[in-house]
């Protein structure tokens, strides 16, 4: 009980918050034991391969296990080597056909899908179930489907009269192709994203629009595209890093050929640490291609952030 000349006075002493707080030193002691395992997780699973991976870009390594420390060497090698500049150069045409394209189609797609429709929610689980697939067996349906003489693409075209295609046996079309693969593939997860969108757009602007006379196309490009950005974005950031480390459809489908025509910079890799047991220059491979994702993440995350709206 207070005294009593504090409740006569109507003043009650109350304990201070510092007072009922628990010290910090135990707070610690306590509490950072249920983290421990997670920092642990972390260092085995992230940090301590990527260690591993610096230190064996610093040394020649082969397969047999034997190594030795040539400094900087494998990143000297890789500023001369043509093969792998050259995969760099299809990653980045590649990397830029499967997010434009997807995002076209998808913001198409989830405009159509966002306006009520007979039929509307069985034709949106058929529009996204290539999604559901993995890459390996949606791989190995188009590889049947390109073959030059049995495949059921040039059947098709041979149908209207047009001759057969190369697809993925000219240097030429190969890359589109395996785009086209991709586009297929992860339209739908676009189409998802900005349909999500859409669906929490406020409905004022449009009901000003509409009083004002205003068409489908000004709603669009002064209501409806500005709204989407941030969306938009969102979708442009998750494509781009799935395109930059495809690997599944180029490995099935064309396996870097013809030639080195679709050897993108995962695939050379690859072939780098699997095929030719160049271990150390692998590594450096490694370090170049996360330096390159974390980057190119950073500026879209920063573009994304550019263009965040306050619903």
């Amino acid at each position: 009980m207070p005294p009593a000349s504090e409740v006569t006075s109507g003043r009650v002493a109350l304990p201070s918050r510092a007072a009922s707080r628990p010290p910090t030193h135990d707070f610690s002691r306590k509490y950072g034991l249920f983290i421990l395992p997670a920092l642990i997780v972390v260092a085995a699973v992230i940090i301590f391969p990527w260690l591993f991976t610096l230190w064996m870009s610093v040394h020649d390594w082969n397969i047999t296990g034997d190594h030795r420390f040539v400094a900087f060497d494998n990143y000297r090698r890789l500023v001369s080597d043509q093969r792998f500049l050259e995969s760099i150069v299809r990653t980045s045409w590649f990397t830029a056909l499967a997010v434009v394209i997807p995002i076209v189609l998808g913001l198409w797609a989830a405009l159509v899908f966002h306006r009520h429709f007979p039929w509307r929610g069985i034709l949106r689980t058929v529009f996204v179930m290539p999604m559901m697939a993995t890459p390996v067996a949606i791989a190995l349906v188009w590889t049947m489907m390109f073959h030059p003489q049995l495949g059921v693409l040039n059947y098709l075209l041979s149908l209207v009269g047009i001759p057969p295609f190369a697809w993925v046996y000219s240097p030429d079309t190969v890359i589109p192709t395996l785009v086209m693969v991709e586009v297929w593939h992860w339209t739908p997860l676009v189409m998802l994203i900005l349909l999500g969108g859409l669906a929490g757009l406020p409905t004022d602007p449009y009901d000003s629009a509409l009083i004002d006379g205003a068409s489908r196309w000004q709603m669009f490009r002064y209501i409806t595209w500005p709204l989407i950005l941030p969306y938009v974005m969102i979708a442009v950031v998750i494509r781009t890093i799935d395109s930059l480390k495809v690997f599944d459809t180029i490995a099935v489908i064309s396996q870097g050929g013809p030639g080195t025509a679709s050897e993108t910079l995962n695939y050379f890799l690859y072939l780098q640490a699997f095929q030719f047991y160049n271990i150390g220059y692998a590594s450096a491979v490694v370090v170049v291609f996360f330096v390159i994702i974390i980057a190119l993440s950073l500026l879209l995350l920063h573009l994304r952030q550019k263009t965040k709206w306050n619903a």
